[in-house]
C-alpha cells in the first residue's frame, strides 16, 4: 500500500488532479442529497425518486459510448475542462430556481437530465484520464486512491447537507455544489501538459465506436466483469430511492437521517478502497467475489429491524462495493490498452451508471408496493445470482493473475470432449505465437497456420484471449 499509494501522491498532476475532484465531489454529493429530498419536499414519493434518478442516468445510455470514442481522439484534459464548466452552468440554474422558490418536479427532472447529460460526457473520459496523470504500472493504485476520493466525498457531502438542509435549507446547498467545480477547473488549468503520461490518440475513422464493442465481445476478460458490474449497477445500487424512504417511513427520521445513512454505506466504501490499494493484481474473480459479498450485505441491511444494525450492514455493503468496483475498473484499464481504453472505459460506465434508468423505476415501484426494504433485499438477491452465474464461469476458465501493469489472462481447464481438444489445441498455438512474437521475423510467419487470425497470439496490451469456443459451452 505504501509504495502505491506514495507512488501515485509523488506526482504533482495527481495531487492536484486529485484535490480539485475531492472538493468538487463532495459538492456534487452534497447537491443529490438535497435533490433527493427536494423530491420528497415536493410531493413524491419512491416513484418519483426513481424517476428523477432516471432522467438523471438516461444520458448515460445516449452519451456514454460516444465520450469514449471522444476520450481516444482528443486531449482529455480540455474535454474534461468543458463539461465540468457545463455542470458548474446547470447546476447554478438550478441553485437560483430552488432559492426564487420556482422550482418544480417537471423542472428538476429536466435539470437532471442536463446534469446527466455533463455526467456522460465527462465521467469515462474522467476515468481513462487516470491512465496519463499516473502512468501504467501506478494505475491500480491510481484507482483506487480516486475512490477513497470520491467515498471521502460521499462521507462528506452528505453529512453536510443533512445538517444545512435541516437549518438552512436547500438552496444554499446547491449553491454551494457551483462554488465546488471551481476547484477541479482551476487544478485542470494548474496541471502540466508535459509531467502528463501522453497516450497515442486515434485517428478520427469511420467504425471506430463499433470496433470497440467488437473488441470486449471477443475478450472474456473485459466482457464478464462489464457484464456482472451492469447487473450490480442496475439492480443493487438502489440507494438513491431506497435510502430516503427508509430514513422517513421506516425510521421515521429527517434529512440528517438519510444523511448518515449516505455516509455510512460511505465510510465503508473508503475502507475497502484503501484496502484495494494493496492489490496490485486484480483479477475477475475478485470482482465476482466482491459482487456476491455485496448482495449479501445489501439484502441483509434490508433484514435488520433497528437503525444501528441496519447502519453497520450499510458499513459492510459500502466495503464490498469498492472491493468489486475497484477491481473491475483497474483490471478493465490494464487489459483495454492504450488505443482502446476510452471506448471501453466508456461501456463500462454506460453498463454501470446505465442500467439505473431501467432499475431505478423498478426498484420505486416495488418500494411504494412493499416498502424501501424490499427494495434493498430484491437488488442484493439480483446481484447475488449475478455474482455466482459469473464465477462459475471464471471458474471453467481459470484466472490467472498477472503483474499490475499486464492484466487478467485465462487458461482452460482439461479438456473433455473433441470440441474441447481442439480449443486447447488452438490456445496453445496462441501461446506458441505470443512467445515468439519477440524474434525478429515476418508477420506471416509469426502466426502459425492453425490458428485464426482474429485470435491469434497475445493482445497489444500483453493480455492472452481466449478462444471464444470455449465459452460458448456454457
Amino acid at each position: 500500500m505504501a509504495r502505491g499509494a506514495g507512488g501515485v501522491l509523488a506526482i504533482r498532476n495527481y495531487r492536484l488532479f486529485a484535490g480539485g475532484q475531492l472538493i468538487s465531489l463532495t459538492g456534487t454529493w452534497m447537491q443529490l442529497t438535497a435533490q433527493d429530498w427536494l423530491v420528497l419536499q415536493l410531493g413524491g414519493g419512491g416513484v418519483e425518486l426513481g424517476a428523477v434518478l432516471a432522467a438523471q442516468f438516461t444520458p448515460v445510455l445516449l452519451l456514454s459510448l460516444w465520450a469514449g470514442v471522444l476520450a481516444d481522439r482528443y486531449d482529455k484534459r480540455r474535454l474534461l475542462l468543458l463539461t465540468q464548466g457545463a455542470g458548474a452552468a446547470l447546476s447554478a440554474v438550478l441553485a437560483v430556481l430552488v432559492a426564487t422558490g420556482t422550482i418544480s418536479l417537471p423542472l428538476l427532472l429536466l435539470l437532471a437530465a442536463l446534469l446527466g447529460c455533463a455526467a456522460a460526457l465527462d465521467t469515462p473520459i474522467r476515468q481513462a484520464f487516470v491512465v496519463e496523470l499516473v502512468g501504467p504500472d501506478l494505475v491500480s493504485a491510481g484507482v483506487a486512491l480516486n475512490s477513497v476520493t470520491f467515498n471521502s466525498a460521499r462521507i462528506i457531502g452528505p453529512a453536510v447537507a443533512g445538517v444545512l438542509i435541516a437549518s438552512i435549507g436547500t438552496a444554499p446547498v446547491v449553491a454551494g455544489n457551483v462554488a465546488s467545480y471551481l476547484a477541479v477547473i482551476a487544478a485542470l488549468v494548474a496541471l502540466r501538459p508535459q509531467e502528463l503520461r501522453p497516450v497515442d490518440r486515434v485517428r478520427r475513422e469511420p467504425g471506430q465506436l463499433r470496433a470497440g464493442l467488437a473488441h470486449v465481445r471477443h475478450r472474456p476478460d473485459l466482457l464478464l466483469p462489464i457484464v456482472l458490474v451492469g447487473i450490480v449497477g442496475t439492480f443493487g445500487l438502489n440507494f438513491p430511492v431506497t435510502l430516503p424512504l427508509l430514513a422517513r417511513q421506516t425510521f421515521h427520521g429527517t434529512a440528517a437521517t438519510y444523511g448518515l445513512l449516505t455516509a455510512l454505506v460511505a465510510l465503508g466504501s473508503v475502507g475497502g478502497a484503501v484496502l484495494a490499494i494493496r492489490r496490485s493484481s486484480p483479477t475477475p474473480r475478485l470482482v465476482a467475489g466482491g459482487a456476491l459479498t455485496f448482495g449479501v450485505a445489501e439484502a441483509a441491511a434490508g433484514l435488520m429491524p433497528n437503525l444501528l444494525l441496519t447502519g453497520i450492514l450499510l458499513v459492510v455493503t459500502g466495503a464490498t462495493l469498492l472491493t468489486m468496483t475497484t477491481a473491475a475498473n483497474a483490471s478493465i484499464q490494464i487489459a483495454a490498452g492504450d488505443a482502446m481504453r476510452g471506448r471501453v472505459m466508456a461501456l463500462y460506465i454506460l453498463v454501470f451508471l446505465g442500467g439505473t434508468p431501467v432499475g431505478a423505476p423498478l426498484v420505486g415501484g416495488l418500494v411504494h408496493v412493499a416498502g424501501p426494504r424490499a427494495g434493498l433485499v430484491a437488488g442484493g438477491a439480483a446481484c447475488v445470482v449475478a455474482a455466482l452465474h459469473v464465477g462459475w464461469l471464471l471458474r471453467r476458465g481459470q484466472t490467472v493473475p498477472l503483474p499490475a501493469s499486464d492484466g487478467p489472462q485465462f487458461s482452460s481447464q482439461h479438456p473433455a470432449s473433441s470440441d474441447a481438444l481442439a480449443t486447447s489445441s488452438t490456445r496453445e498455438a496462441a501461446s506458441r505465437s505470443a512467445s515468439e512474437a519477440a524474434e525478429p521475423r515476418s508477420p506471416a510467419a509469426s502466426r502459425p497456420a492453425s490458428l485464426p487470425t482474429a485470435q491469434a497470439g497475445a493482445s497489444l496490451t500483453g493480455t492472452a484471449r481466449m478462444p471464444r469456443a470455449s465459452w460458448r459451452r456454457t
